[in-house]
């Protein structure tokens, strides 16, 4: 048994906008062959942090709905492609393989809501987003952990307790 990595921190989210300005400080982390797993319950701001991290990378003006129902949207970037899956209505873990999961983490960056249905095709090399409901209406907490390379891009971007991309 494999004991997970320690958060390399649990950020407090005010409100939507903090959410927001931690995804476009990850998404300026990020490129190619880089996978955020985004956890946390239905409604607690997985959608709005891929909003805001799509944005970041493309344009302020770019739809970014929930691909609940299509299970992918892909985005284009000047550098690479952002591929954003929702996996809560997979219903077989085999079924990334038909979406082209492997190719879309060898092509560009990737964002996976519901990770824990990815099953044995989990990365070893991902950064989890975990955000969680915070202690007051509208608050969040973000806990960030690293696996794999991730870990020391981790602890290197917290060096100071801040994030730095």
């Amino acid at each position: 048994m494999t004991d997970a990595p320690t958060p390399h921190a649990i950020l407090e989210l005010v409100d939507e906008t903090a959410t927001e300005v931690l995804a476009e400080r990850l998404s300026g982390m990020c490129g190619r062959r880089d996978m955020l797993a985004l956890k946390g319950n239905l409604g607690v701001g997985k959608t709005v942090f891929a909003r805001a991290f799509v944005r970041h990378r493309t344009s302020a003006d770019e739809e970014v709905p929930s691909p609940t129902f299509t299970l992918l949207q892909v985005y284009e970037t000047s550098s690479d492609s952002i591929y954003h899956f929702d996996l809560y209505r997979l219903k077989s873990a085999d079924e990334i393989i038909e979406l082209g999961f492997e190719d879309a983490l060898d092509d560009g960056t990737t964002l996976v809501e519901w990770p824990d249905r990815l099953g044995p095709y989990l990365p070893r090399d991902r950064l989890e987003v975990e955000l969680l409901q915070g202690p007051s209406d509208g608050s969040r907490r973000a806990r960030l952990t690293g696996y794999g390379y991730w870990q020391a891009r981790m602890t290197d971007a917290f060096l100071d307790g801040k994030i730095h991309a």
